[in-house]
């Protein structure tokens, strides 16, 4: 019945199966059968093709014909839900399909390929949706009505794949189903290579690496072996997982002639860049993630800059961790500008190396900028988007966010209009030129809100001025674009905003030029003396007085600050580098493959300005560049930070590195 489409297909390609045996047969007038026939043949062949929209578009057409509940009504609409899946309408497509699968006659064999597709598509949802315990009933509902071996054989294969997260038990024994199961039916070399890996990554996941690796090679070879001739995304997960089970068996060298014929980190065209918002989850959480664990987590990348298809390969920690680490994943978003160079094979099967932080909130002076103006929103009554109404980045809720901005000019309201721009300029897949004249229309609202606090109207002012300068993070360029505010009303007359602004230019500048601008915050005489802002200042003053090798000044300006010896200012800056490693750094496996990419890391800063607790907590591509960074890391030197008692001046500091080859941008 299904065996030639889904030989057609294999194991491993998306199975959305329109048996002609479920054709229209009741529910029509007896003189318009045939009309309903022939729609109904119309959309079957749509579904057949590529344009899901068309197929959509077909099924509620003849959805409508019939009452809802009605059996022709139920499968159209089951079929109407393949269609919104085929278009990523997730949401959608699972509640059209649960409606259409609820009203399906149960005892209507002529219905179980309806009913198989119905389960195996709220399965592949739920998996996309990194729901697997859901995606697990689904495919177990899938199996036990499928309507033959091969049908089953997908079910188990998909089943075993996510109860290798939720239950590596039930994952074995799934497995050995389908071992067995697979004797007796016709598979392809591609659906045994699927099956084969659905088995090392259990492996993987459950501590067996011996058993992994001697697993590796026959997945690799069954889908062609190591060439470079026709290699698509299975070829390369396939080497990418070998690469893994070699490097966790210590196999260095193999691990990386694997990651060679990946393709990862060396394309010849572009360059796969850090995301614009990329937040690890942090320790501890429900997940009760720890900083050793490690994951690896594969995902795509949109031409919008969105992740998509995130699903996690390998957790030292167990598949809760691994679903954690892969659904911090799902939120990142790269700026469309930095994936236009970059050919599409690149970045549709990405692999991170990832780790939890360690680093809890600290409120920065820009963030203080937000706070104000969220603030008086409040006192106007409007309504902002956040944390707790939604995303604010993404392109997921672009459209969204222009269209609320739409709304609000409609109501001609200044302070609903600024909350609208505010968030779309916010989100980080916005162009240049677009947020550029977001900014522009908020400086001609804000002139008329008399009533507009300073430092809320720095939340615009201030990334106004950056965008008029050209390269304003070069020396000297930040002060001379934001210097001119502290002349201006309000903010000269402001002795927040005023003081925030000398915190930021002495923050972009040398610590000689720093300090004057440093000590007119402590002198400003209407700031409080435990403002967080005349805190900070303290302190960056106090670790200067230490640079000059003045430890009385730096230990009387600290205690100026009030502050424990073990504390740790809010608005303390991070030190800056002053000893770098040159490109020794390099790791001579990677040039000799010729392996590009970039590490994440977090690490605490001495007072001393020494590095301790270096880790990775992204890596791309994963455990190549790791331990290379940790180590170019550990021997970098911060400017020294004054504590009485010499202890950690900075913790959990992130910054990252590229590893770049000769010749290359």
């Amino acid at each position: 019945m299904t065996s030639g489409l889904f030989a057609q297909a294999g194991l491993a390609g998306l199975i959305v199966v329109t048996g002609a045996g479920a054709a229209a047969q009741q529910g029509a007038p007896t003189a318009a059968k045939s009309t309903a026939q022939q729609q109904y043949d119309a959309a079957t062949a749509l579904d057949a093709g590529k344009d899901a929209t068309a197929a959509l578009d077909a099924w509620t057409a003849f959805a409508g014909r019939y009452s809802a509940q009605s059996r022709n009504w139920a499968i159209a609409t089951v079929r109407k839900g393949g269609a919104l899946y085929r278009l990523g309408r997730l949401d959608e497509a699972a509640t059209t399909i649960r409606a259409g699968l609820a009203a399906l006659p149960a005892k209507d064999s002529t219905l179980v390929e309806d009913r198989y597709n119905a389960h195996m598509m709220l399965g592949r949802i739920a998996t996309e949706s990194l729901d697997y315990a859901d995606a697990t009933s689904e495919y177990g509902k899938a199996e036990a009505v499928a309507p033959d071996d091969v049908g089953r054989l997908s079910a188990l294969l998909a089943g075993a794949r996510v109860q290798t997260f939720t239950d590596p038990t039930d994952a074995q024994a799934t497995l050995d189903r389908a071992d067995a199961l697979a004797t007796k039916v016709p598979v392809t070399k591609v659906d045994q290579a699927m099956l084969a890996q659905a088995r090392l990554r259990l492996d993987l996941n459950t501590n067996r690496f011996a058993e992994a690796i001697k697993i590796a090679p026959r997945v690799v070879s069954l889908l062609g072996g190591m060439t470079l001739d026709k290699v698509d995304l299975r070829d390369v997960a396939a080497r990418s997982d070998a690469a893994m089970a070699a490097l966790l068996s210590h196999n260095d060298d193999r691990a990386r002639e694997y990651m060679a014929y990946t393709g990862a980190g060396r394309s010849a065209k572009g360059n796969f860049e850090p995301a614009s918002l990329m937040v690890p989850p942090e320790c501890g959480g429900d997940a009760d993630l720890k900083p050793d664990d490690v994951a690896v987590v594969q995902f795509g990348v949109g031409d919008d800059g969105s992740t998509f298809a995130v699903e996690p390969i390998y957790s030292s920690g167990g598949g809760q961790k691994a679903l954690a680490f892969a659904r911090a994943v799902r939120g990142w978003v790269w700026t469309p500008e930095s994936m236009k160079t970059l050919p599409p094979f690149f970045r549709y099967s990405v692999r991170l190396e990832l780790r939890c932080s360690t680093s809890f909130a600290r409120p920065s002076v820009a963030q203080d900028f937000d706070s104000a103006f969220a603030d008086w929103l409040k006192i106007k009554g409007i309504a902002r988007a956040g944390s707790d109404t939604g995303p604010r980045g993404g392109a997921a809720v672009l459209e969204a966010q222009r269209a609320a901005l739409k709304t609000a000019e409609a109501t001609g309201q200044g302070p609903a209009i600024l909350a609208a721009i505010d968030t779309l300029r916010s989100n980080p897949v916005l162009g240049a030129d677009e947020r550029r004249a977001l900014l522009t229309r908020a400086d001609a609202i804000i002139a008329a809100q008399t009533d507009m606090p300073a430092m809320a109207r720095l939340n615009f002012e201030l990334p106004t001025r950056l965008t008029q300068t050209r390269e304003f993070w070069r020396e000297g360029r930040y002060a001379a674009a934001v210097s001119p505010l502290l002349t201006e009303k309000p903010y000269v007359d402001d002795p927040q905003a005023r003081s925030a602004l000398r915190l930021l230019i002495a923050d972009s500048s040398s610590w000689k030029q720093a300090e004057p601008y440093l000590q007119q915050v402590v002198d400003d005489g209407a700031l409080p003396a435990r403002d967080p802002l005349k805190v900070g200042a303290l302190i960056r003053l106090a670790s200067i007085a230490q640079r000059r090798g003045d430890i009385a000044a730096a230990r009387q300006t600290f205690e100026k600050t009030g502050l424990a010896a073990s504390q740790c200012a809010t608005l303390d800056a991070t030190p800056k580098a002053v000893s770098i490693p040159n490109g020794d750094a390099f790791p001579q496996e990677a040039q000799r493959w010729g392996f590009e990419g970039w590490v994440r890391n977090q690490f605490d800063i001495g007072a001393d300005g020494r590095v301790a607790n270096t880790r990775t907590i992204v890596s791309y591509p994963p455990f190549i560049f790791s331990q290379a960074a940790e180590k170019m890391f550990g021997a970098t030197r911060y400017q020294k930070t004054y504590r009485p008692d010499g202890g950690l001046g900075c913790g959990a500091s992130v910054s990252g590195v590229r590893f770049r080859l000769p010749g290359r941008s």
